[in-house]
């Protein structure tokens, strides 16, 4: 379809567990449980509790494979009643991240 971006990769409706850390603003390490509910070979969208904003660069590790990966978040969603639905893409994803058959 004109104009509309095509996506990477199969996505799967599936619920990781996850731990993401980042800087925040005045330079602290910050971390917070997080989980998915759609995973692709490139990226999630996942539910975090607190707000990032766009472009923050994060890092992201799959508590179940205990794999992390370098990521950016790229959407930001509206806050559910579980937290804030964010999509990440993964910077350089390793193809079995997710530990899932994608």
């Amino acid at each position: 379809m004109q104009g509309q971006e095509k996506r990477k990769g199969v996505r799967l409706n599936s619920r990781v567990p996850v731990t993401i850390e980042w800087e925040g603003m005045s330079g602290q390490a910050c971390q917070a449980n997080a989980h998915t509910r759609v995973v692709g070979p490139y990226g999630c969208l996942l539910v975090l509790p607190v707000e990032i904003q766009v472009d923050q660069e994060i890092r992201v590790t799959n508590l179940a494979t205990a794999r992390s990966s370098e990521a950016m978040i790229v959407w930001l969603g509206h806050k559910q009643s579980d937290g804030w639905e964010m999509g990440i893409r993964l910077i350089e994803p390793e193809l079995d991240f997710w530990g899932l058959e994608l």
